[in-house]
């Protein structure tokens, strides 16, 4: 591999707001950013600093629609509130907000330029912090997302002719990128995820692995709340990872959102630094070129510790657990009095892990019997390209 690697940042990430009471808050670039530059993170050699290119509506269209491009669009001059619930534009979960189109756009665009610089550039490993909005569907918005950045992204690769697995790591299910390529067979798309039983977007399911050509392609390991850290990495290592190395992808893209970590206010998982790190790094030792997109993470901490590991073992990095002093000087003012940046491996309560466990044994099986057969009888056995 070429050693080079791109973090796509920029100070704009942090411009606009949700508002005060919306569980969203943009402060986590800026916080995970200040964290990476605390460890020495942007200084290796090999590692560029990128921001966003201008993203051409022609590539927002390649997924969304010119209608719900429009209205975003007329939304986002508005100097009054406004709302289309047909759009999903409006409600307290998508509000509109001057600049929200290009918000979204920035967004978007910084996960452009990562797929670009992964097949066009010959870069390792690119991470945007501000992507992984895995909710936005072609004509509406949902989940806090506007414009899903993995799907025009994706796009992209497809036509350069690559073959993509996507993973998503998020508590919530990728509901946006599934749907997407359900019926492609060029597309793998894996999700581990809190349950839909109970929790947004209801959907996620084993039982949803796709359409037509697509069928065998959607992968999903639905997770009961309190699943922790030994859990996590379970399904992880009986599921994802011996279908990515199966299916044996040109680009591997991840969402790596930092809302299943146990204290997120949002979720119901149990998930440390412990499992966190343990995938990223067995991410690494596939050794296929890698787009990072950010996500969810509703304690901000959370998601500046969850970033700051992705970026470390991204560039073979080995970081001290404790917090860097220039760090806890900017966060104590900020009213955070975190010490660490890793956390030691949790177990769950010994009921509510029982029952967790059922649940991945049960999801594991049922993709075992249904997507294996169409993944690993296919490409196990060759470089599947």
């Amino acid at each position: 591999m070429s050693g080079k690697s791109a973090l796509i940042y920029s100070p704009d990430f942090s411009r606009y707001s949700y508002g005060a009471e919306h569980p969203f808050k943009v402060q986590r670039y800026r916080l995970a950013y200040e964290l990476i530059q605390a460890y020495g993170l942007t200084r290796i050699p090999g590692v560029r600093l990128c921001q966003s290119r201008p993203i051409a509506e022609e590539q927002l269209l390649t997924f969304h629609s010119p209608d719900y491009l429009a209205r975003l669009k007329e939304f986002s001059t508005a100097e009054e509130p406004r709302a289309d619930f047909r759009y999903g534009l409006g409600d307290t979960e998508n509000p509109v907000f001057k600049g929200v189109y290009d918000w979204a756009s920035l967004g978007t665009a910084g996960t452009v330029e990562a797929a670009r610089l992964v097949a066009e550039e010959g870069y390792d490993f690119a991470f945007n912090l501000a992507g992984g909005w895995h909710h936005a569907h072609r004509n509406k918005a949902s989940g806090f997302s506007y414009l899903n950045d993995a799907v025009i992204a994706i796009n992209l690769l497809l036509a350069k002719g690559k073959r993509v697995v996507y993973l998503d790591l998020d508590a919530h299910h990728g509901d946006g990128v599934q749907d997407a390529f359900y019926d492609s067979d060029q597309v793998l798309t894996i999700s581990l995820h809190e349950s839909g039983v109970y929790f947004f977007p209801g959907t996620g399911f084993e039982n949803e692995t796709g359409t037509g050509k697509g069928v065998g392609y959607s992968v999903n390991i639905p997770l009961l709340k309190h699943t922790d850290d030994a859990l996590y990495m379970k399904a992880f290592d009986e599921v994802a990872f011996p279908l990515i190395a199966a299916f044996d992808p040109d680009v591997m893209v991840t969402q790596v959102g930092a809302d299943t970590f146990r204290t997120d206010p949002l979720t119901n998982l149990e998930i440390t630094t412990h499992a966190y790190s343990y995938i990223i790094r067995k991410l690494k030792a596939l050794q296929i070129p890698w787009v990072a997109v950010g996500g969810g993470g509703y304690d901000i901490m959370n998601v500046a510790r969850a970033w700051t590991i992705v970026w470390a073992i991204m560039n073979n990095t080995d970081l001290p657990p404790a917090l860097p002093s220039s760090f806890i000087k900017i966060i104590r003012p900020l009213g955070f009095q975190h010490m660490m940046l890793l956390d030691a491996m949790h177990w769950a309560d010994e009921d509510d892990r029982n029952r967790a466990l059922d649940a991945v044994e049960k999801s594991v099986a049922a993709i075992k019997k249904t997507v294996f057969p169409i993944i690993i009888g296919k490409y196990g056995q060759t470089s599947g390209k």
